[in-house]
């Protein structure tokens, strides 16, 4: 039987999962680190694409260096959404590229907006407002202020697409990954005219066709074929951004399931028959990678905030959960906005961290760790909320993410989304769905056209019930008080936000 390789392209490293198809089971993994760059201006994040290939191969070799190479039948990418990869005419990178936690395209995102007529007409043209994380003002950004680097733009790539590119050559991209560019009326799975004209007319060449997710990115070249030792008839899927992919190896393919990935950012997701559009653009109106849509809200704030108060103090993972555990629910009435790296959902690029109620009795380590993980946990819980509203309500959220691996994290996790919530056997969840679409798109080339998704994940994503968390009734109704708090604290700063951020540059 086959193997199917599944690569997920983080912030932070790039994992690789092998999935034997016989089995249901994970038979090799890999991890391969990378950097951001430093001492870039505040509000800028940007990394090196050829770092992101080189890990890449390391981790491809790594697992084939465990496995029977000659089974190996197809690699599914999955990436971090949202990044801008500039190619010259030749395929060549021409900078770094931007990524989705870069936040320094607020004014790029002003004169898009403007261009279409506003923020309604925003929505009611592309489906999601023009905020900084996304590709579109990175573009602009890259117009505006290097025009010499602009003036050679001949391509443009998502990160996954990039390492797609870099496996067979070929300039592609797919519906779900796309949708959030803000180039996309993500309605009718087409460009959009209007908001690539917002940049500039002859952007239009430089996108590459938008393709159907079960379709393939091409075959191996075969110099890595070779290098790797598998088959150049080897598929590479069309892959998709980190939150499509995950969305798969979750088992997120039908409506009625909601994931929540606890990383470096926090994503919350559910699949759609239809699209859903937020008319207050909180939740982004994204394609799945699977053929249908991705109603989702992302904060950028999570795993970066607990591991930098778990930095401060010195702790261990261990010991940042004994001092969270060891402070009651509610921190001693201390609550943290955790907009270490401005926000994304609600949309305050200008944010930064804000801690209200410190005194004699909160000032301690254990209340400081615990309002951390609380204060990411409500800002996750904000965008969920708003899904609410819009008709897709939790029943039981299924938990990705290094987050997800903290048990008492895991509860309070329970307690502000007052639903159970319940961790994957297979914690790498956008690598299991870069491998589990692969396997798709090998099955659909191979004349079964019939085939379905859920006849992969199905068998193969399953839940580890002994990581389950059911709310506690008391904190459940602590948390709700705590959580309008927090989002009073939000909406009474933004203003002094901005004050404060052109303080800091004057």
């Amino acid at each position: 039987m086959s193997l199917f390789i599944g690569i997920d392209s983080g912030t932070q490293s790039v994992k690789a999962v092998v999935l034997d198809l016989e089995t249901r089971r994970v038979v090799a993994e890999a991890r391969a680190p990378h950097r951001l760059i430093d001492g870039l201006p505040v509000g800028h994040m940007e990394q090196h694409p050829q770092e992101w290939v080189s890990a890449l191969d390391a981790v491809i070799a790594e697992v084939c260096g465990k496995i029977d190479r000659a089974r190996v039948r197809g690699i599914g990418v999955s990436g971090q959404q949202h990044g801008f990869v500039p190619l010259d005419a030749e395929g060549r990178v021409i900078r770094p590229a931007k990524l989705w936690c870069d936040t320094s395209t607020a004014a790029e995102c002003a004169l898009i907006t403007k261009k279409l007529g506003g923020p309604k007409a925003a929505l009611r043209k592309t489906g999601n407002l023009i905020l900084p994380g996304f590709t579109a003002p990175k573009i602009l950004w890259l117009k505006r202020h290097e025009p010499k680097n602009y003036a050679k733009l001949r391509h443009v790539l998502l990160p996954h697409d990039y390492l797609n590119f870099h496996l067979t050559g070929n300039y592609f991209m797919e519906f779900g990954d796309a949708s959030g560019t803000a180039l996309m009326d993500v309605r009718r799975r087409t460009w959009s005219k209007e908001a690539i004209n917002a940049i500039d007319p002859k952007l239009a060449a430089w996108l590459p066709a938008l393709n159907p997710s079960d379709a393939a990115a091409g075959t191996l070249r075969p110099e890595l074929a070779a290098q790797f030792g598998l088959s150049p008839d080897v598929v590479v899927s069309a892959g998709g951004g980190d939150n499509m992919m995950g969305a798969i190896g979750t088992g997120n393919v039908a409506p009625g399931t909601i994931s929540a990935s606890f990383g470096t950012s926090g994503t919350i997701y559910a699949y759609a028959a239809k699209p859903v559009v937020d008319p207050a653009g909180e939740v982004a109106a994204f394609c799945s990678s699977t053929g249908g849509w991705l109603p989702l809200l992302c904060t950028m704030n999570v795993t970066t905030v607990t591991e930098q108060v778990r930095a401060l103090f010195g702790y261990d993972h261990a010991a940042l959960e004994a001092a969270v555990a060891g402070a009651p629910a509610g921190a001693n009435g201390l609550v943290l906005l955790p907009y270490m790296a401005g926000e994304r959902t609600p949309n305050v690029p200008d944010g930064t961290g804000v801690l209200l109620g410190l005194n004699q009795g909160s000032f301690h380590r254990g209340s400081i760790a615990r309002a951390a993980m609380e204060g990411v946990t409500m800002g996750m819980n904000y965008g969920l909320r708003r899904l609410a509203e819009l008709g897709v309500k939790a029943k039981e959220i299924r938990l990705t993410g290094g987050g997800a691996k903290s048990a008492v994290w895991r509860q309070i996790m329970a307690d502000i989304f007052g639903v159970p919530v319940v961790g994957m056997v297979e914690d790498e969840g956008a690598a299991l769905g870069g491998a589990l679409q692969a396997a798709w798109c090998v099955a659909r080339r191979d004349g079964k056209r019939n085939a379905k998704l859920s006849d992969f994940t199905d068998g193969v994503v399953a839940l580890n019930e002994a990581t389950r968390c059911v709310p506690n009734k008391a904190n459940v109704a602590r948390y709700r008080q705590q959580q309008a708090l927090q989002d009073d604290l939000s909406g009474a700063l933004r203003g002094v936000f901005a004050r404060h951020r052109a303080l800091a540059r004057a």
